[in-house]
């Protein structure tokens, strides 16, 4: 006698007796050609559409990477969405940091091909998604994970493969982004402890369409054959595949990038400059003669003998500022700019740093409130480019960077204008004192306590403009440090600002590195003034209206 053997009437149908009989019949074998079109065409996108993601189709997307598996499923993932536009632009400054910080570590050679790389969509994705790892169930109370901790990161990894991959069917682009330290996109999220972050996915629609992966196309690498990476039985050692990794609004963004693809040169030909071009571009504030704004103030700190020269020089380069005769003002007219000079204290003495602070609270709130006014009328006339005068504010620009970037006096303090050895050695003795004075002070204090009457003034000014959506060109440390001061006040003002020179100043690598800008000009200036900005300033000009003069293709 024979029975029908039972059927469950859910889960696994099969019997033992049918998979033996037919193993591959689980096979999708419809699907499959479409599977591997699908994988093979996979890519790490970095340009993007502005048009807005479906919802449905995010929730087809999101919905494909929860389906991941999981190591005894925990489903350790979290999905961050995100599509406020301040959220976006503190990621993207956070990347730009770590590209330059990457950069810097490298030879030079490698460090520029790393910078002519596109390596992140942030600001032109309509949509970010941040996977998160909640890593707060203890390893041993989750099957698999107490031989292998990290297998919930290696869960939530696969999780955006599926992501990925189901992005790519539905014509998504997507690009995975790593450039960030992790403590700060999880502090940008408010991730509580024991959440850690695999990095940020770019999702939207594709304004590129690889047919190879990016960097293998760049000849950083090419895909190794698989014959290689595929071992029996044991390890089997072979030579070491050569390392490759060596040390406004997306619409407004991506339609600034769509006016210049068209041109008649190849893509990225103008370096540096294209990135900058695109980027202010989309500010629509880049028209008009501009102004270059002169801030100018005496500080107490020379008291300790800090600079070569006497504090009445300040005066002097004010009034031939006023004059236009100052370097800066006759690099302006050069560069078509107007000059404004503010005296934000001229023979005004106030405090000297190291038994005071700088500026005292109804001082400081009257001269960065002077500042924010005159920034936001100016943005209606072209772009801002920043100077400063000051005798001894190269000391003071030294000890506002090192409370911000919470880094001694040694990494910070440089030669200034004619010092010698001992003056330099006063100058670090200087910052020293200040800085264990303040102790940690807080970023919105900063200047006031640090910083001195211009200082102020250009941090106010840095406000202004960026509010009413200008463009700010940056001169040396003094004025950078105020822009600095003002990214970490409103961390959207780094889509605002263009960084117009290096200096010689020790610490304004520093600086121009936390705020994700590369110089457009490296020339060793000591020139303050607004010298370097007003050459910067032109050098853009000119550059739009290269763009504006060049030939455009047509796609027909």
């Amino acid at each position: 006698m024979s029975y029908r053997r039972p059927v469950p009437m859910i889960g696994d149908a099969s019997s033992a007796a049918e998979r033996a009989a037919a193993p591959d019949a689980w096979a999708l074998r419809d699907d499959l050609a479409s599977l591997e079109r699908v994988v093979g065409a996979r890519r790490d996108i970095r340009r993007f559409r502005p048009d807005p993601v479906p919802d449905d189709v995010l929730t087809a997307v999101l919905t494909a990477g929860h389906r991941g598996p999981s190591v005894g499923h925990s489903q350790p993932w979290r999905f961050v969405v995100v599509t406020e536009a301040a959220t976006r632009d503190a990621a993207a400054l956070m990347a730009d940091r770590c590209r330059l910080r990457q950069a810097a570590g490298m030879a030079e050679e490698s460090a520029r091909g790393l910078l002519d790389l596109r390596l992140e969509g942030i600001r032109e994705a309509p949509v970010g998604v941040v996977v998160a790892c909640d890593r707060r169930t203890p390893a041993a109370g989750v099957l698999g994970r107490a031989t292998f901790p990290d297998a919930d990161l290696w869960s939530c990894a696969a999780a955006i493969e599926n992501i990925w991959l189901t992005a790519r069917a539905h014509g998504l682009g997507l690009g995975w982004v790593t450039l960030f330290e992790p403590a700060e996109l999880a502090d940008l999220l408010g991730l509580p402890d024991g959440v850690e972050t695999l990095g940020w996915l770019c999702l939207g629609w594709p304004d590129e369409r690889p047919p190879e992966p990016g960097l293998e196309r760049a000849g950083w690498s090419k895909r190794l054959p698989l014959e290689q990476v595929v071992m029996r039985e044991r390890w089997t050692e072979r030579d070491a595949p050569t390392s490759h990794l060596r040390a406004p609004e997306p619409a407004d963004v991506v339609a600034a990038r769509d006016r210049s693809d068209d041109l008649l040169t190849v893509p990225g030909s103008l370096g540096v400059l294209d990135a900058v071009l695109d980027r202010i571009t989309a500010l629509h504030a880049v028209d008009g003669r501009g102004t270059l704004v002169v801030a100018a103030a005496d500080h107490a700190v020379t008291a300790y003998d800090i600079s070569a020269f006497d504090p009445s020089v300040t005066a002097d380069v004010a009034r031939a500022t006023r004059e236009g005769t100052s370097m800066g003002a006759v690099a302006a007219r050069a560069a078509g700019l107007d000059v404004e000079l503010i005296d934000a204290g001229i023979a005004c003495s106030r405090g000297d740093l190291v038994t005071s602070d700088a500026l005292d609270e109804l001082a400081y709130a009257g001269l960065l409130a002077l500042g924010r006014e005159r920034g936001r009328a100016l943005v209606g006339v072209g772009p801002v480019a920043l100077g400063e005068v000051g005798v001894g504010n190269t000391t003071v620009a030294a000890a506002l960077a090192a409370a911000l970037l919470d880094v001694p006096a040694d990494e910070v303090v440089g030669r200034g204008s004619s010092a010698d050895a001992a003056m330099l050695d006063r100058k670090r003795d200087v910052v020293t004192r200040a800085l264990a004075r303040v102790g940690r002070v807080p970023a919105a204090d900063a200047v006031r306590r640090l910083g001195g009457g211009e200082l102020a003034v250009l941090t106010g000014i840095v406000l202004g403009v960026a509010e009413e959506g200008g463009v700010i060109v940056l001169d040396g440390l003094a004025t950078s440090v105020c822009a600095l001061a003002a990214v970490r006040l409103e961390p959207a003002v780094a889509a605002h600002l263009v960084a117009g020179q290096r200096s010689r100043e020790k610490a304004h690598v520093l600086v121009l590195r936390e705020l994700g800008l590369e110089p457009l000009l490296d020339l060793r200036i000591r020139a303050g003034e607004g010298v370097g900005a007003a050459l910067a300033t032109g050098l853009l000009k000119d550059a739009l209206e290269l763009r504006r003069g060049v030939a455009r293709t047509s796609s027909v």
